[in-house]
């Protein structure tokens, strides 16, 4: 069942927020709903971790001192000599 909500904004956001729903095809009030939806909805779900992800866990082990960034640069000054 939907509410009413009244609330206080500055001027020029609710100008932006309804030229935003427009362009969107979107109403404001289910922009709104939307955004407070995606801030209140439970933050654990969305880290999940899948099985296939927890199998693949550990597949890969690398050297305690072993630098991403340099093996990176090494890869890429390989590939353009």
């Amino acid at each position: 069942m939907d509410k009413k909500l009244t609330l206080s904004l500055n001027k020029t956001i609710i100008e932006s927020a309804k030229n935003y729903a427009k362009s969107n095809n979107i109403s404001l009030s289910k922009l709104i709903e939307s955004y407070l939806t995606s801030l209140t909805k439970d933050k654990r779900s969305s880290a999940e971790i899948t099985p296939l992800v927890e199998s693949l866990s550990g597949v890969i082990s690398l050297e305690k001192d072993f630098d991403v960034k340099d093996a990176y640069t090494d890869y890429l000054i390989e590939k353009y000599k």
